[in-house]
Parts: structure tokens; C-alpha cells; sequence
């Protein structure tokens, strides 16, 4: 079997990183594999390509900067780029090194940030609301589960314990359940027994 070389290796498996991290994050975030032995021809791999490079060109600044001292940094993390165009890059570059630490090859990952401030700015005007004096409005659909909270409340109001409303207020409480559509949900006669204390006979005589 052909033992593979280490610049090989390193190579390689910062291929397989690529392609993920590629296909993770298409298609805004370009992913560049640099081999840093050759300078001159360093960009071995290229995915989801915005910067208009390709296969062969040389390294840049940065990767030059990094072949000629073994003590730059490992990792720059999110720091800013800018394209021919203009558009505006948040980049990050991740050096390989070699058994002897000698810089073999580097990952570079540049996300094209216009495009995101783009759709967030979409996003702010999609949901951008005005405030109109006097205006206000909830939306809401009763549930069975709320009819309790209503006959406190409404008991509450008159400084009395639901089970100590008189008929008349026992009416008035109906009209206003009626009103709020709970009345027609799924046992809210018995939900409003419950809530006055009362039978189901009773609460049919006080919606009369």
C-alpha cells in the first residue's frame, strides 16, 4: 500500500472539511483551501465560489503573511474582507500545520454578510409596525379553559365570590360569556356550573 505523504494527508482531510462546511453553509459562505507549499498556485480547492478565483491562483496577503512566520496566529476568526465589487465579507482563516509546525496548507471560510444584512433589512420592513392613537386590538380565540377566569374576573369586579351572584348578575355574567363566544365551546356549561357553583339546569334558566 502507497504510504500518502503528510502534506498529502493534511491536504486531504482539509478537503473533506471543506466540503462540509461548504455544503453546511451554501451558498453564501465561500470555502477555500490553500496549499501554502505553493504560494504562487495555492487554491487547490474552491466551493461556492463569490470571489471569482479559481483553482491555481496564488495565496493572498494574508497566506503569504502566514508561509514566511511559523508564529502566526492558528485561527482569525470573523474578521472583515471586502470583494472587488464592494461587497462586504466576514471571514475566517485557519492554518494547518505539519509534525515539524511548519505551515502546510490553510482554510479559509468568507460568508457574503450583504447578502444577510440584505434579508434582515427585508425582515425589519416585513415586520415593521406603526402605533395609531386609539388604536388597539387583540386577537384572540376563547378556550374552555378560560371561562373560569372570566367568572372571577367578572365576580371579582363586584367584590364577590362567583357562588354569591345574584340572578341578576348571573344573567348579566352569561351575556357577557355569550358575547365572547364561549358559551358555543365544548362543555362550557358545565366549565360555567363549575365556576358558579350551580347545575347545568340553572345555567340553561339564566341564558333565558
Amino acid at each position: 500500500m502507497l504510504k500518502i505523504s503528510e502534506h498529502d494527508l493534511i491536504l486531504r482531510e482539509a478537503s473533506k472539511i471543506a466540503d462540509a462546511v461548504a455544503e453546511t453553509f451554501a451558498p453564501i459562505c465561500e470555502v477555500v483551501v490553500h496549499d501554502l507549499t505553493n504560494p504562487s498556485h495555492a487554491i487547490v480547492k474552491i466551493e461556492n465560489n463569490i470571489s471569482g478565483r479559481s483553482i491555481g491562483d496564488p495565496a493572498t496577503e494574508l497566506g503569504l503573511a502566514r508561509i514566511s512566520d511559523p508564529n502566526f496566529p492558528d485561527k482569525l476568526v470573523n474578521y472583515a474582507n471586502t470583494l472587488n465589487d464592494g461587497r462586504l465579507l466576514k471571514s475566517t482563516s485557519i492554518g494547518l500545520k505539519d509534525s515539524t509546525g511548519t505551515y502546510i496548507a490553510a482554510i479559509c471560510l468568507n460568508i457574503d454578510v450583504s447578502y444577510l444584512n440584505g434579508m434582515a433589512d427585508y425582515i425589519r420592513s416585513l415586520t415593521a409596525i406603526r402605533d395609531i392613537e386609539g388604536v388597539s386590538e387583540r386577537i384572540q380565540t376563547p378556550r374552555s379553559d378560560d371561562i373560569g377566569k372570566c367568572v372571577r374576573d367578572f365576580a371579582l369586579a363586584r367584590n364577590k365570590e362567583p357562588r354569591s351572584l345574584n340572578t341578576a348578575e348571573k344573567r348579566e355574567l352569561m351575556a357577557q360569556l355569550q358575547e365572547l363566544g364561549m358559551t358555543s365551546l365544548k362543555g362550557s356549561i358545565d366549565e360555567i356550573a363549575k365556576a358558579l357553583g350551580a347545575s347545568r339546569s340553572s345555567i340553561y334558566y339564566y341564558t333565558k
